[in-house]
């Protein structure tokens, strides 16, 4: 384990030029972080501490294939902060997981928990696998034999793993069963909680799964509000089409919204007059996952897609989706962050310059981890909540993060992605002012 940087972030310097080549995901975190500190004046010590990762673990591990060969995978869990608590993350499964964008997603992490004030820190982690050219024994295997590699490096009161890209409650399950394995039995019901995101029947908690979406759009409805939009018939799309962005569009479906543009890995489809996102996403069950080829809609281009007619955007699926050149391309009146820096420091200007309205990541898609919480308190208290009781502790933990930034964004006069980061790092500068630093 090491630190991530050995420089210190630096203030921020002058603008980026339209011909500068797109920065790294952990770049645009330190620019990100660099424009809060500079406008809050945060402390030159704390800067120095959040500007920097506090663990980097990479493991690599053999796994046996089911045609007996033996194949070496390389996995990662980057631990950036955990002052406010326990290490908090999740582990995705894509073949271009490396450590700059795990250190990105773990710093993420640290300001999003921040934000909706629950006492976690920030982690993030993954391996480096296509699991579609996997069978589902290869990826059991994969799991446990990363699990078991990570050793000690996770813990139900250290850190504590959750799913994300490419990864479920099985896999969830797969960590829990392999985690548990390598304790005393005596300890064994004492560590449930060392992964959320879990099954029901192992210790999970209901609305875990549509949590992350449930939050996009209850941030959504916040700001309708505000901005006097009426959500019946607004019209909407969706990139990423996985757990996130579909259950964002079946949500969306009951305010009445209308969903005219999908894009997923396979490609992106629209149609003007809507699409039933359940229909949409029985179509993409039965056919491997993904939505090329649904009848109810044509096919269109990348930046067709981004074109579209809409009042609202929901971008769910990687990092770097809205850029210098993409950004332009936007017709909305809202993008709403489902994914986890989908839009680069570029493509954030483009979108302020033309008035169009930005939910960040760190407070649209937090409900995911508001929810994990709230599993792991379940999960130690060894108690059941009803789907009603979490879904109402969420609605609030959604709100009162809303209205936080809000008054924040106009008490500094700033651009939304801007207050979340100074509500995060006032709450971490406290923590570290009020605890001061060992020695």
């Amino acid at each position: 384990m090491r630190s991530l940087r050995q420089e210190a972030p630096t203030k921020s310097s002058e603008n980026a030029s339209s011909t500068e080549k797109k920065a790294s995901v952990y770049g645009n975190v330190i620019k990100q972080f660099n424009k809060a500190a500079d406008l809050m004046n945060l402390d030159e010590g704390v800067r120095q501490i959040l500007g920097a990762t506090m663990n980097e673990i990479v493991v690599h591990f053999p796994v046996r294939r089911d045609n007996g060969k033996i194949q070496m995978f390389t996995g990662y869990r980057v631990q950036h902060n955990n002052a406010l608590g326990p290490f908090k993350g999740g582990l995705r499964y894509h073949q271009h997981v490396e450590l700059d964008e795990v250190s990105a997603l773990a710093t993420w992490m640290t300001w999003k928990c921040a934000v909706a004030d629950i006492p976690f820190g920030g982690a993030k982690g993954g391996v480096q696998v296509n699991p579609f050219e996997y069978s589902a024994g290869e990826i059991e295997r994969i799991t446990r034999r990363f699990t078991f590699a990570l050793g000690n490096s996770i813990g139900p009161e250290y850190d504590i793993p959750a799913p994300d890209v490419n990864t479920n409650a099985q896999i969830m399950a797969w960590i829990l069963d392999t985690y548990l394995s390598t304790i005393t039995p005596e300890k064994r019901k004492r560590c449930m909680h060392v992964v959320t995101g879990k099954p029901i029947e192992s210790g999970g908690s209901f609305g875990r799964d549509k949590a992350t979406g449930q939050g996009v759009v209850m941030t959504i409805e916040e700001w309708s509000r505000d901005h006097k939009m009426n959500l019946k018939d607004a019209r909407y799309f969706v990139q990423g089409f996985g757990n996130v962005g579909s259950w964002a569009a079946r949500l969306m479906k009951k305010l009445g919204s209308k969903l005219v543009a999908v894009e997923d890995v396979s490609g992106a489809i629209t149609n003007p007059k809507g699409m039933d996102p359940d229909e949409l996403l029985k179509y993409a069950t039965d056919n491997k996952g993904v939505i090329k080829g649904y009848p109810g809609a044509k096919e269109i281009d990348h930046d067709a897609f981004l074109a579209t007619d809409a009042e609202i955007f929901i971008p769910a699926a990687m990092e770097n989706q809205i850029t210098g050149r993409t950004a332009s391309l936007l017709n909305v009146q809202l993008v709403a962050e489902g994914a986890n820096g989908p839009t680069d420091t570029y493509g954030d200007s483009i979108l302020q310059d033309k008035g169009i309205g930005i939910l960040p990541d760190i407070l649209c898609n937090g409900g995911g981890v508001i929810v994990s919480y709230f599993e792991w308190l379940q999960n130690k208290r060894s108690e059941r909540w009803d789907l009603e009781k979490v879904e109402e502790k969420l609605h609030k933990r959604i709100v009162t993060a809303y209205q936080r930034v809000k008054k924040t964004a106009e008490q500094y006069k700033t651009d939304w992605r801007t207050a979340a980061y100074i509500v995060a790092l006032s709450r971490l500068q406290i923590v570290y002012k009020e605890r001061g630093v060992f020695p």
